[in-house]
This record gives C-alpha cells, structure tokens and sequence, in this order.
C-alpha cells in the first residue's frame, strides 16, 4: 500500500512538472511574440536600400486611419524601390509621444534624413531637435514642424493657394445676396489649418463684407467679418468655434450641432467650406439629410478616391487635387541630395515661429465633375476602373 501511495506521489510531480514546463514555454511565447495592437507607434513598411539593418531616410506619417496617408506611403515606398537607399516608414496614430517614439527609433537604426509629418506642429519640435542633435536632416513634410530652428527643409503644397481655391469656388457658384455659409476648419495644432483658413478669408472676406455671404455657424467669423486680414489669434478663435480635428465624427457631430441651431431660413441653398475630403463627406451627408436643405455647394481637399466618387455622384462638389506623387517626388530628391551631399533646390521659405525654413512648394489643380477624368484619370493618378458611373 505504501509502495502503491509513493508510485502515485511521484506520478503527481512527474506530471505538475510538464504542466509547469508547457505553461512556461506558452506564456515565454506570448510574451516574445507579441502583437501589434494598431495604435502602437511601430506601424511600419520599408523599402529599397540595403540588407545592413541600417536605414537611410526615415519617414515618420500621422495616422493610418486616413486614406491620404496610406497614399503617401505607397508612393515613398514606389519611390526609393529602384534606389541604393533604404527607406522605413512609421505612422503615430495621432499621437505626439509615438511620432517621438519614432523618430528616437529611426535614429537608433541610423537615418541620415528624417522626413517628418507632424501630427502637432508645435509638438513634433521635440522630436525635430532630437533627430538634429545626432546630425541628422530634418525635412517636415506637408505640415511646418514650429517653435525651433532644428528643421532644414520644409516640402509643401502651397497650402494658403489651397484655401484660396476653395473660397473662390464657392464665389464662382454663388448667386445673389445673403447666401447661407457654414465654415469648418481642420485641427488648431495643425499649422496647414491655419494656411488653408487664411487662403478662404482671402478671397470670402469681400464677399462677405458685400452681403454675397452671411455666415451661419460662428459668431467669432461674424464679428471679425469687415477685416480684410486676420490675425494669427484672430483666426484662432475662429477655428476654435468650427474646428473638426480633422476627424470625421467630430465633422459631422458640429454640422449637426450647427443645423439644430439653424432657423429654416439660415438653410435653403447652402454653402460649406470643409476643410478636406473626409470631413468634406461627413458634412455633406449632415446637410444632405437636413430637409430644411434645398441644395449645397460643399469643397474638400486631397482627392481621395471616396470623394472622388461622391463628386461624380453629385454628393460633394469639389476637392482640391494636390498631386502626392509629385509631392513625394519632391521629397525623396530632397533627400537624394543631401545624401549625396549636394543642396537641395527650394522655392521659397516659411517662418514657422522661430526661423524661415526654405521650402519647396507644389501646385494645386481643382477638380470637379468636368474634370475628373483629365485630371485624375488621363494623368494616371486613379485607374478607371476604381469608380463607377465615370463619364
């Protein structure tokens, strides 16, 4: 009996041992394996280059969770595939402690130009000033990285001529006096949402002023309407009355907001200055199911295949076409220079609070229903293909 209970004792242990082994080699798995959970600042694609480990230009995008960004990201990687140099782009997911995260990444692997898009000017000089103390250049990509002297280069779509397009369009569409005008910006942190405003005050303003336009949605907008150019705090309290954060929902919560607010008189035939084409839809469709809403003349930026559609169906208007092709373009023989030692060809310069920083700027195209396929199709940009009832 003894004998039978020491057998059994043994066989207990024998066994608690392999379950403690499995359990350990599983939990070590979890453990090292890891997975990203989408939010992380290591979102990531490389390309071209060598086999190292090193990379030679970093590039550091806001967020994948718009389509504008995943464009640019392809372009990069279609851009430096054929090159000797080696490209890693990373996306921070709208948060200024990963887009620091990564940038002291990508110096850890040994960048030599960092290509940088800020998710918050002002935040991102951080970040800038970290990459420039190892000796690295410091491009800021579409939106100027603020507040420090450690940016090199800025490349750019001329972001006030953008806003300018857009005013102008709602001008040409627009008939009479006392017109309705609902004004949405992107995100105060965002510098380009200040550019793209002051571009729309441009041109609105007079029109405005003469009675063509009667704002509907900010009392900040109607009691600084008579002044032909606005401060920089001017137009802050502006944009804090209709900002969208360039986040869709956000768009759509203040359009709604704004229409509960609005007499049925304040609507009829509208018209919208959204800031790009994701807020763009969000606001169109707000209006478009408002009864209250006869018509609506809605402008947006980027062209985005989702817009693009929207435009030939007749739910947004317009958008400005800013080519990232030749945007990227820029970029990478921004970068190929400096690598090759060689200064970069600029166009110009923006103070982006602390210095002027030379930059290159590239041109706009407006595009609407008459145009989409020269533009977008013609050019090679979009494949037919990609939408329906093209004409």
């Amino acid at each position: 009996m003894k004998r039978r209970n020491m057998k059994a004792i043994v066989f207990v242990c024998i066994l608690s041992l392999v379950f403690a082994t499995l359990v350990g080699c599983s939990s070590q798995t979890s453990t090292n394996g890891g997975s990203n959970n989408g939010s992380s600042s290591n979102e990531s694609s490389t390309s071209g280059g060598s086999s190292s480990g090193t990379v030679d230009v970093g590039i550091v995008l806001p967020t994948k969770d718009e389509p504008r960004w995943i464009q640019d990201e392809t372009r990069f990687n279609e851009a430096l595939k054929d090159t000797d140099y080696s490209v890693e782009v990373l996306f921070s997911q709208g948060s200024s402690a990963n887009e620091k995260q990564n940038v002291e990444s990508l110096i850890t692997k040994g960048i030599k130009v960092l290509i940088i898009c800020p998710h918050d000017g002002d935040a991102a000089a951080a970040a800038a000033e970290a990459a420039k103390a190892e000796g690295i250049t410091v491009i800021a990509y579409d939106r100027l990285i603020t507040g420090t002297d450690a940016v090199d280069y800025y490349v750019t779509f001329d972001s006030v001529a953008v806003g300018e397009a857009q005013g102008q369009y709602l001008i040409d569409k627009a008939e009479g006096k006392g017109n309705p005008l609902y004004l949405y910006a992107g995100a105060a942190s965002d510098n380009n949402a200040f550019l793209f405003f002051e571009g729309a005050w441009n041109v609105l303003q007079p029109k405005i002023a003469d009675g063509t336009f009667v704002i509907k949605n900010s009392s900040e907008a109607v009691a600084l309407q008579d002044k032909a150019t606005l401060t920089r705090d001017e137009m802050s309290k502006i944009i804090g009355q209709v900002t969208t954060n360039w986040d869709f929902n956000e768009a759509k919560n203040k359009a709604e907001a704004h229409l509960t607010a609005a007499s049925k008189e304040d609507k009829g035939d509208v018209f919208i200055l959204a800031p790009n084409d994701g807020t763009a839809r969000s606001i169109a469709d707000t209006f478009a199911a408002d009864p209250d809403v006869t018509s609506y003349v809605i402008t947006g930026q980027d062209a985005e295949k989702a817009s693009i559609q929207y435009i030939i169906d007749g739910k947004q208007t317009m958008t400005v076409f800013k080519d990232v092709r030749t945007l990227v373009k820029d970029s990478i023989d921004m970068a190929v220079s400096i690598l090759e030692g060689k200064t970069p060809e600029t166009t110009g310069s923006y103070n982006n609070k602390a210095i002027d920083v030379p930059a290159k700027q590239t041109e706009v195209i407006v595009v609407e229903q008459s145009n989409v396929k020269s533009a977008l199709i013609d050019s090679g940009y979009y494949d037919a293909s990609e939408f329906t009832n093209l004409n």
